[in-house]
């Protein structure tokens, strides 16, 4: 079946090539769009494609190249492209660190008087408008001549949107790849309607009201902020010509942001433009040159976009889940990208209503931002996840000091819920200061390393920055009667944010991140040759409390079981994502299956569409596919926007959850994305598991090339309900531990010198080798 699959997608292919053997494209060029084979899991199947505009900002289609961002919708009859710069900011701060602090809150919780810690670290997070992140400006384009839309279809294969009018006139956009700028053009103007003739076709600027009045604001049931007018910048300047618009945003301390658009009529019922926004600096673009057969810059644009697709795929039968996972990678391509900054939670599809965004756009560490970055290991995207541990590094030097600040003790702690040069933003403090952010983005780190084995990135990043972790654990624990204490603790986001969320005991939460911390502490101090502080980082490790768990599983904390639905898996850490429990092993398939037994009892009722997404790896981890296929299946069809975007609420009016809202974040859509790798692959417990987690009605299923720790690239097929093949490569070397889903086994070609034990099966590879295994009872 799977070759008939890929036979399909050939068909498809050689169709397209041969009845649209080209798309218009951006500029009035052609646009070239053949793929080679490596691309053919992607069809037309996988597209984003409507009869109509989107009439909500948060339905639109998305662009975006890490830096840059647009949404392309319809407001007030227009096409409109709302504009974003990942690094738009406005930092000044509201907290104020010098007035409290971590030994001083617990003094707080001790006297049971929490209003005063309210006060300092909360109130400004809600009554101050910034820090937060910006929005840019919108470009629109009258349309009111051009007819109905017919077609509006976003390529995810090249990152294309291209909007078709009844009148014939076609719209195209794109952000380039990897270039500072987008691009858009109008083809197929009527006679008039080019740039001599009438205003068709020449870009409007849609600037937000930062000034001082009322703005006007949508209530449009998104937990939009505060109206931007509260931000009180001065009035901006916009300078235009005959083919231009340049865009002069002052916003604090005497800094701004520019935005240049440029256009050009490059023949009759043509016009082709580039915008680009800069921050701080005077905003740019190239000249046209009307005699390129192909837009400026697009062949490396499309290259980018082949390259990226051709790093993993999958073949899946359920087409809900297959389509909405193509798209969660989509939208990764489009956020995480080397040089720009970690994924915020909207990253570079800020809210356009006349509001601050979200939960102000920020940098979410408590959550948000490490769930955003699971499908980039396991789905061959490094360099993406490189963005995350390359901000965080950025930041460490702010990291040291707000650790010293605020803890007062040395090594490294990470705000939970910080600004874009890694400031502390406050907010709830039990998890917007909590003492454990740091060792949940050190497993970043850790996994940048395992999953590609380099030795530089563990000398110079991995291991300095785990150990830098592990030491302010070690510092802002106590030891008291043989036993290693945190003095306060929480699970996000447990009891909100009264007194009550705080504990004096260790919450499961605080303490499998703990257990991890100093774990990966002592590996990658024996990776980088330091035995003594191997031996001290276990010692540590050793010191710390047992889990604690009763006939529900996991708790909350000592004397706190789960007793209600709740939209955090905090207390799950250690099953996922942390990895600390097996199934495999009785005592920790008891603690697990409990612990999946009290959430079923409990309900989804207060879950937020990320609830049911990492549900999914955790019902996975226990190896049960059905059950996390449900949960994949709920959050594609429940808790997103048609355009794919997690809209935090269930948008069915409450089939499986109480939140209705439609608060637009990512990390849940990448929590989905990662959630579809757990089925089909595993790195558990220093081995890898094919098709761990893949359910019998799933009779044909593939990948090709994820990516396991060791830096092993495996790829496999399952037909008839059989795995039939798993092909390993190995890209640096080592020895292959395996557990296959078969018994049954043979080597296709050079036969492998191997050792079996307890199922799994291990052998050593070469850097550069392949080995393809074969199931011997597959017909």
């Amino acid at each position: 079946m799977i070759m008939k699959q890929i036979k399909k997608f050939l068909i498809l292919a050689i169709l397209q090539a041969l009845v649209f053997p080209a798309l218009p494209g951006a500029h009035g060029f052609v646009v070239k769009t053949r793929f080679p084979a490596d691309s053919l899991q992607l069809s037309t199947e996988h597209n984003l494609a409507f009869d109509s505009l989107a009439g909500r900002w948060d339905e639109a289609m998305p662009l975006g190249n890490g830096i840059l961002g647009a949404l392309v919708w319809k407001k007030d009859g227009r096409l409109r492209l709302s504009l974003d710069r990942a690094d738009l900011w406005d930092e000044r701060k509201a907290l104020d660190l010098s007035k409290f602090n971590f030994k001083w809150v617990e003094e707080q919780v001790l006297k049971a008087d929490y209003a005063p810690v309210q006060k300092l670290g909360d109130a400004p997070y809600d009554n101050i408008p910034y820090p937060t992140k910006l929005p840019a400006a919108a470009l629109e384009f009258d349309i009111s001549a051009f007819g109905k839309v017919v077609s509006n279809v976003l390529d995810i294969r090249t990152a294309l949107n291209t909007v078709k009018f009844e009148s014939g006139i076609v719209f195209n956009c794109y952000i380039h790849a990897i270039q500072p700028r987008g691009y858009f053009s109008l083809e197929n103007l009527p006679a008039g309607g080019t740039i001599a003739g009438s205003t068709s076709g020449i870009p409007l600027l849609i600037v937000h009201n930062y000034n001082s009045g009322k703005s006007p604001r949508e209530n449009d049931n998104s937990h939009a902020g505060q109206g931007l007018e509260k931000l009180g910048y001065d009035k901006g300047t916009v300078t235009r010509s005959e083919n231009s618009i340049r865009y002069r945003q002052p916003i604090y301390d005497g800094r701004y942001y520019e935005i240049l658009i440029k256009w050009k009529e490059i023949s009759a019922g043509k016009i082709t433009g580039a915008w680009t926004i800069s921050n701080n600096q005077p905003a740019s673009l190239p000249a046209f040159d009307t005699t390129a057969s192909e837009p400026a810059g697009w062949d490396t644009h499309r290259r980018w976009w082949k390259n990226f697709w051709a790093k993993s795929s999958v073949i899946l039968p359920d087409k809900l889940i297959e389509t909405q996972y193509y798209l969660e990678m989509y939208k990764l391509g489009s956020v995480a990208r080397e040089g720009a900054p970690a994924i915020t939670l909207q990253a570079v599809w800020t809210a356009d209503n006349g509001s601050l965004p979200p939960w102000k756009g920020d940098f979410h560490n408590d959550l948000n931002t490490q769930l955003s970055y699971w499908p980039a290991y396991t789905g061959n995207r490094l360099a993406a996840a490189a963005t995350f541990t390359d901000w965080l590094w950025k930041i460490k030097p702010k990291s040291h000091r707000y650790t010293r600040q605020y803890f007062g003790v040395e090594g490294l702690n990470v705000p939970g819920v910080a600004t874009l040069s890694g400031d502390p933003m406050g907010g709830w403090i039990q998890y917007s200061l909590s003492p454990t952010v740091s060792a949940w983005c050190a497993q970043h780190f850790y996994w940048q390393w395992k999953y590609s084995m380099d030795e530089q990135f563990l000398l110079n990043k991995a291991y300095p920055y785990i150990h830098a972790a592990a030491t302010y654990l070690e510092n802002i624990t106590r030891y008291e009667n043989g036993v290693r204490k945190l003095p306060l603790s929480s699970s996000p986001e447990y009891n909100n944010n009264s007194i009550d969320a705080w504990f004096l005991e260790w919450s499961n939460f605080d303490l499998s991140l703990a257990k991890f911390l100093f774990t990966a502490a002592g590996e990658v101090s024996l990776a980088a040759g330091k035995p003594e502080e191997v031996r001290h980082w276990r010692k540590m490790l050793q010191q710390l409390p047992a889990y604690e768990v009763n006939e529900t599983g996991f708790t909350v904390a000592p004397g706190q079981n789960l007793n209600e639905s709740h939209r955090h898996m905090s207390q799950y850490m250690a099953i996922y994502p942390l990895a600390l429990l097996d199934v495999n092993e009785p005592e920790d398939r008891t603690i697990i299956e409990n612990s999946l037994q009290r959430i079923e009892e409990i309900g989804t009722s207060a879950w937020c569409g990320y609830s049911f997404a990492w549900m999914a790896s955790l019902y996975a981890r226990a190896y049960k596919a059905d059950s996390a296929v449900k949960q994949l299946q709920i959050f594609a069809s429940n808790f997103c926007s048609p355009n794919s975007f997690h809209l935090n609420g269930d948008q069915k009016g409450g089939q499986y959850s109480g939140f209705t809202y439609r608060p637009f974040t990512l990390e849940g859509n990448f929590a989905f994305a990662q959630g579809v790798h757990e089925l089909l692959l595993q790195s558990r417990n220093g081995y890898i598991e094919v098709f761990p987690a893949v359910p019998d009605s799933w009779q044909d299923v593939s990948f090709n090339t994820l990516r396991t720790e060791g830096a092993f690239l495996v790829s496999a097929i399952r037909e008839r309900g059989k795995a039939v093949k798993v092909t390993l490569e190995a890209e640096k070397g080592g020895t292959v531990r395996l557990k296959l889903p078969f018994t049954a086994f043979g080597f296709a070609g050079k036969s492998k010198k191997y050792e079996v034990k307890d199922g799994i099966i291990q052998f050593v590879l070469e850097a550069g080798e392949e080995v393809n295994i074969l199931n011997k009872n597959a017909g």
